[in-house]
């Protein structure tokens, strides 16, 4: 089948970055999915396992988000069937999405939403995994009325993780969300999705935020720029506050949490995958719920640019759109 990967760790502007591959086709074991790729989308984790990380074989195929279509399930596989149109985001130790087929365990997967294309659909599963985990595994926000009066700050508003958790935070919680953005563009773009309130984080926010949340902010969820913007989140946390990073921020200083109890968190949405932890369906789960959301309009996709299908050329392009940092929402690519 026709995949796409690397052979080494290699940046951007080596021509073996990403090469077109001829790779066997998957076979799914007992607990997976076989499934027809129909599109994907690009996250940070894509340019990040192609620039650092070297195959454990004679390639990688890269991409960790798709739609596509059952082909076969698995013997201990239960709720599926061939024919089916799924989502997912994969497990980061096994083979990737920008590929043909994919053989994915069903239970980190679910049925994609029925109000959308596969495209749309395929924006979704890792942002959405990430956010959700964060919000509500990691930061521990109260769903429903728990959380009103509650404030919530997310760093990076218009980028794929924080476009997803704008709209999880207002459909499922009653806090107020702060998002920050920097451009007139994104500004708007997190807007449209329901922050109440958007500050620039090119600028010192935190008097800004503080205007807004004068006894601070009781969640910080940090999608970027982490090590940028440490000092400003920490004095704009309430006492007794909760911070969340997705990020690999470095020479942080943790010491700023004491005075104030803060507690930090750090979210990686692959680790249920890699360690086949006991709720690993937890993350089928909440798939599930969040195409709910989206059928019932509650939610929409943050698919924001069609690359066209995906080859080496389109998948450079969106590797290097990613890498500058001037996305918005996320890219995708038909198969």
């Amino acid at each position: 089948m026709r995949a796409y990967g690397h052979t080494r760790p290699a940046a951007l502007s080596d021509d073996d970055a990403i090469l077109a591959l001829e790779a066997p086709a998957p076979q799914p074991g007992p607990q997976d999915l076989l499934v027809a790729v129909r599109a994907v989308s690009v996250n940070p984790v894509d340019y990040k396992v192609r620039a650092n990380l070297a195959p454990d074989g004679a390639h990688r195929i890269l991409g960790w988000d798709a739609a596509g279509e059952v082909l076969e399930v698995g013997a201990a596989v239960s709720g599926f069937a061939p024919g089916d149109r799924v989502y997912y985001a994969g497990d980061l130790t096994r083979p990737g999405s920008n590929a043909e087929q994919q053989a994915v365990d069903a239970r980190i997967a679910a049925k994609m939403p029925a109000t959308l294309d596969f495209a749309a659909a395929a924006a979704l599963p890792l942002t959405a995994i990430t956010a959700w985990e964060m919000l509500f595994d990691r930061l521990l926000i109260g769903r429903g009325a728990a959380s009103a009066g509650k404030t919530l700050l997310i760093i990076g508003g218009a980028g794929g993780v924080g476009s997803i958790a704008i709209q999880l935070a207002r459909a499922l919680t009653e806090a107020t969300v702060i998002a920050t953005a920097s451009r007139p563009e994104s500004a708007d773009w997190v807007r449209r999705l329901g922050a109440h309130h958007v500050v620039n984080h090119r600028a010192p926010f935190a008097a800004e935020v503080q205007a807004i949340a004068p006894d601070g902010v009781d969640f910080i969820f940090s999608t970027n720029a982490t090590g940028q913007h440490w000092e400003t989140m920490t004095e704009a946390a309430a006492p007794q506050g909760r911070i969340g990073i997705i990020d690999d921020p470095e020479g942080i200083d943790i010491s700023r949490l004491k005075m104030k109890s803060l507690s930090l968190s750090w979210e990686f949405m692959f680790t249920r995958s890699m360690f086949a932890t006991p709720d690993i369906a937890a993350q089928g789960a909440l798939l599930a719920e969040v195409a709910g959301l989206v059928d019932a309009g509650q939610i929409r996709t943050t698919a924001t640019e069609a690359m066209g299908a995906m080859s080496v050329e389109t998948l450079r392009q969106a590797h290097a759109r990613l890498e500058a940092g001037t996305a918005i929402g996320k890219m995708v690519l038909t198969v």
